[in-house]
């Protein structure tokens, strides 16, 4: 009798929950299947809004998928049609205005806004004379020819916040004119003085949040980056009992993070409906407190009155009352030139060893792909499409390897002949024998020494399909240690290489693994755009 009491009521307890369902069908299917998906291809500073869309994804049945790339990518996806994409949300107006070359993009508005800005160690702002005065980029163009001041900064050709910060100097330089012009930028003493600006950089990379990274397990006394981005910083240093970053505003020309949200039009209207709704969602007064929060000033408050010291908070520099003097954005033939300029005139030089495994696993498939790659880096045609062309005083250095070291290979500057040459022998080389990721380390440190370090932007990009079988990373790091350099040994993966050895040469030197194994030859874009 028991057993029957029991088998009826779970007979029931099944019967309900199949009603409930039935009943709620309508509304689990709806969660399961959202009404719409958005995609945006957005700026990898975008991260931390993903709380926020999920937010408004629970509460409007609407999917928002994100894709992140670097200012460049987003530019030249937006020049190709960007027909994959339903919105695009990069940090800054300027990478839209120069890639929405089919006048695809409407709604465009402003997100949250956040100045491109000096972040110096306190105690070095004290000894500069920089705290609690107005400084202009002419006072920190001085401190840098005097070498009492060196920073971090991402490529201007790279990342939104580089190329924010150079065009601020621009502006500057030029005493604030009302419209850049492309003659403007022929000035010889402008040029001089960006350069001497630009010499000060003693590590650059391709991601602000990178170097923000690079900055908190480093020992630098300064950076360029987002003002969001150095109020992260600081709460990192505060909690590690580290001294806090402070704010610097250059007076005379700071450049603005806008991001903008724009709709890609592709005719879909119900996509256009529901961007229209994220959108509005993203400019309503319930986010605004979210945003701020997040370090971010919304695009209707620049200026406000200031509730959040933890965040804006007043001991680092920052003033959210303060006017800004921003630059007025030039147009996008002023601004592709202005790149142009800096990637093969203005920049600080590249130094640049690339060790290339030609071991035997290489062979077929994975040497072609290593070829295509250094091609599109070395051959300036292509490399101008990423704005990753040579200047002529860069060096680039290739040291093809097995379970040796097979030759090194030299070219110096920007000449084409010389380039080609090195991508011959690239090519003509064939793969053999075992894998040996250091031996191709320790000669590169070598070809190093030769050099002034102090007068280059350094890197080592070592690439490899397979497990090191011999050598020691311990020989490497000691070496590393003994030079007394800032040298980075960035690494691209590729086959079936081991990702644990190649980090570890990433965590000593300070520097990041890419991804090749999907894409070699976007892998090589990224690693270059660091150095």
């Amino acid at each position: 009798m028991e057993k029957k009491k029991s088998l009826a009521i779970i007979i029931a307890i099944v019967l309900i929950v199949i009603i409930v369902l039935a009943l709620a069908g309508g509304s689990f299917k709806k969660i399961a299947q959202p009404s719409v998906t958005l995609n945006i291809l957005s700026g990898s500073e975008n991260r931390v809004l993903e709380p926020i869309l999920q937010k408004f994804e629970d509460e409007n049945n609407i999917k928002v998928n994100m894709t992140y790339e670097g200012s460049v990518d987003i530019m030249q996806e937006l020049q190709n049609g960007a027909s994959a994409y339903d919105a695009v949300f990069p940090a800054n107006s300027i990478w839209i205005s120069m890639g929405d070359t089919n006048l695809k993009v409407k709604h465009q508005e402003s997100i949250t806004t956040t100045p491109v800005v000096f972040g110096i160690k306190k105690s070095v702002a004290e000894k500069l004379g920089f705290v609690g005065k107005d400084v202009t980029t002419k006072d920190i163009l001085e401190k840098i020819k005097s070498k009492e001041l060196s920073f971090m900064m991402t490529s201007a050709t790279q990342s939104n916040s580089g190329a924010t910060a150079y065009l601020g100097f621009i502006y500057a330089l030029l005493n604030n004119p009302e419209v850049i012009t492309t003659d403007d930028l022929d000035n010889e003493t402008l040029k001089t003085d960006l350069t001497t600006i630009l010499s000060g950089v003693n590590r650059s990379s391709g991601s602000s949040d990178w170097l923000k990274d690079l900055f908190l397990q480093s020992d630098y006394d300064a950076m360029v980056n987002y003002e969001s981005v150095i109020i992260d910083t600081n709460k990192e240093l505060v909690s590690q009992g580290k001294e806090p970053l402070y704010v610097i505003y250059p007076k005379d020309g700071l450049g603005i993070a806008d991001s903008p949200l724009g709709y890609i039009d592709n005719g879909d209207s119900t996509k256009e409906e529901a961007f229209l709704k994220l959108q509005e969602y993203l400019t309503s007064d319930e986010v605004k407190p979210e945003l701020l929060n997040l370090g971010r000033r919304t695009a209707f408050a620049i200026n406000f009155e200031n509730n959040n010291k933890d965040v804006f908070n007043p001991d680092w520099g920052i003033d959210t009352q303060k006017v800004l003097n921003v630059m007025k954005m030039p147009s996008a033939d002023v601004i592709q030139k202005a790149l142009n300029m800096y990637q093969t005139e203005l920049r600080k030089p590249s130094l640049t060893v690339y060790c290339l495994d030609y071991s035997g696993s290489m062979y077929g498939d994975g040497v072609e792909s290593l070829r295509n790659a250094m091609s599109m880096l070395l051959d300036q045609q292509k490399a101008s499409e990423y704005m990753l062309q040579a200047s002529p005083k860069d060096v680039t250095i290739v040291i093809p390897f097995d379970s040796n070291v097979l030759d090194v290979w030299k070219a110096e500057g920007n000449d084409s002949t010389q380039l080609a040459n090195l991508q011959k022998e690239i090519d003509n080389f064939e793969p053999q024998g075992g894998t040996n990721i250091y031996a191709p380390l320790l000669t590169a440190m070598d070809e190093i020494s030769k050099y002034n370090v102090n007068d280059y932007t350094t890197s080592i990009i070592l690439m490899s399909d397979g497990q090191s079988n011999a050598g020691s990373i311990k020989q490497v790091e000691d070496k590393w240690n003994s030079s007394n350099l800032d040298i980075p040994i960035f690494s691209i993966t590729f086959g079936n290489s081991d990702d644990t050895q190649l980090q570890e040469l990433a965590d000593f030197s300070k520097a990041r693994v890419f991804d090749g194994k999907e894409n070699l030859e976007k892998a090589f874009k990224e690693a270059k755009g660091y150095n």
